[in-house]
């Protein structure tokens, strides 16, 4: 039964994707282009080329951070729909380091990636101690420090740090970029996002201190019963995905970006709350989705070139993915599905 249900919960994406891509499909259709031939655009946009590849992986690193940030929250059973915010709080501390501190090259990118994390920790610490000591939902808080976080930002870029009379911060020392790998777009900053998913992933599933945040996230009630001290993990699990997305604001600064202008970083913390529900949690396959994801925006431009498809094909497959996965999870959770599973098995076990 429990393996069942496991291996139903792991097809459950897979088969969202499909059927997804089957209603792209037919939309391409009816829009007279020949889906296969705009499935292979899209490929060959994405990875067909060592270029291509650099774009893709440059455009899922911030999506890998803020997926991230929303996996580790989730986990402990909090609701972290700030991650947007935090993300936003890590570049704005990270442009000043870069731009006004004067210091430049290593010992600047390394200040500023901590200065990002410690930004993002903080903001999202806000709402951590307002749901613990006030009990305030932390769905709404974090969603409105999202807006605070865009106000500042705009007084950022259009005063306190504009330069000249364009409505942009001062570009990123030179000295103070991260390194591109293998001459590609991709820089560094996918490197760091993938440490942090391994770290993530070993803390949450070979440390103790992973077991007891998790078993929090599944039973608080239980959690406290047994010892665990619920109101530190909470407040811990809001620090570090917090900590998450100031590190990836700041990476995506200091790799891509280089200033902070209208629009920056828009969107991203939302993505990354269903990158991370459809990869059900798990830092490696949310990493994964991230990927996938970036792959159709990448992608998508190269298929309209090549056949006409809009680019909002894509983006309706994107939302195709998350409602079929969210209501297949919501489904596998069902008793009736539960029970299903359950006589299934017992079926299989006669049968042997």
């Amino acid at each position: 039964m429990k393996n069942s249900g496991k291996l139903v919960s792991f097809l459950v994406p897979i088969i969202s994707i499909l059927l997804a891509f089957i209603i792209g499909c037919i939309i391409m259709a009816v829009l007279g282009a020949n889906p296969f031939v705009a499935l292979e655009s899209l490929w060959i946009g994405a990875f067909g080329s060592l270029r291509n590849v650099g774009t893709t992986l440059a455009r899922s690193t911030p999506l890998i951070f803020t997926s991230l940030c929303a996996c580790f929250a989730y986990r402990c059973g909090v609701f972290n729909l700030g991650g947007e915010g935090q993300f936003l709080m890590g570049s704005i501390v990270c442009c000043y380091i870069a731009t006004q501190s004067g210091i430049e090259g290593l010992p600047a990118i390394l200040l500023c990636l901590v200065g990002g994390a410690v930004a993002g920790g903080v903001w999202s610490l806000i709402a951590g101690l307002l749901k613990v000591y006030r009990g305030q939902n932390e769905m709404i808080i974090t969603i409105m420090l999202n807006y605070v976080a865009t106000l500042f930002m705009g007084v950022v870029y259009t005063n306190w740090l504009r330069d000249g009379s364009v409505p942009q911060t001062q570009a990123v020392p030179d000295a103070t970029q991260l390194s591109r790998l293998f001459g590609l777009r991709v820089t560094s900053a996918f490197v760091i996002a993938l440490v942090v998913g391994l770290l993530v992933y070993y803390f949450l599933f070979y440390t103790s201190k992973g077991f007891q945040l998790r078993a929090v996230g599944l039973n608080m009630t239980a959690a406290e019963f047994n010892g665990f001290a619920v109101k530190k993990y909470i407040l811990m699990s809001f620090i570090v995905s917090g900590a998450i997305a100031g590190l990836g604001g700041s990476a995506e600064l200091l790799g891509t970006q280089f200033r902070l202008i209208n629009g920056f970083g828009n969107g991203y913390g939302f993505d990354g709350v269903a990158m991370a529900l459809i990869g059900q949690l798990h830092p490696i396959a949310t990493i994964l989705v991230a990927i996938f994801f970036a792959a159709l925006r990448v992608g998508s431009t190269t298929m309209q070139a090549a056949t006409g498809v809009p680019t909002s094909v894509c983006d309706i497959i994107q939302a195709l993915v998350i409602v079929f996965t969210v209501a297949g999870l919501a489904m596998v959770k069902l008793p009736g599905f539960k029970a299903f599973l359950g006589r299934l098995t017992e079926r299989r076990k006669e049968a042997a």
